[in-house]
């Protein structure tokens, strides 16, 4: 009984960590980028755009815009550039080709005299529920 209870287990062992490896798999985790910088600092902005995109290839990307931050995704916002990064709206329009979602303050865009009709495509008011139902995985926050 001993043995056969010792040949059970050397089989069966080897494939219970397996299975919980496929179930995590099939659950992307989440990121977070919060960007609080405008178009005053360009570096912090697109750095924070790059990761965004970057993290978006395997993972689930929530880019909230707040504080300042707003101003970069106004219509008629100004195209920013620093040296090693694609200009804003280059990646805007590359993060709206994924499944990134793209979102504002509402607060912060009133404070900036502006609507949410003033926002450029892709970006839309943020809502509570949002922060949390855009990945089933765990939630990873990148500040900027």
């Amino acid at each position: 009984m001993t043995r056969r209870l010792l040949l059970l287990l050397l089989f069966a062992l080897p494939w219970c960590p397996l299975q919980g490896v496929a179930e995590e798999a099939s659950v992307r985790d989440g990121v977070f980028v919060h960007v609080s910088q405008g178009t005053d600092h360009p570096h912090r902005l697109l750095m924070a755009l790059r990761l965004a995109r970057i993290m978006a290839e395997t993972r689930d990307v929530l880019v909230f815009f707040d504080v300042d931050g707003v101003q970069a995704v106004l219509e008629g916002a100004e195209d920013v550039e620093a040296p090693g990064f694609e200009s804003l709206s280059v990646q805007l329009a590359a993060l709206r080709a994924t499944d990134a979602v793209l979102l504002a303050c509402p607060m912060c865009v009133e404070a900036a005299g502006a609507t949410e009709e003033d926002l450029v495509d892709g970006v839309h008011f943020a809502e509570a529920d949002r922060f949390f139902s855009f990945t089933q995985g765990r939630i990873l926050a990148l500040d900027y």
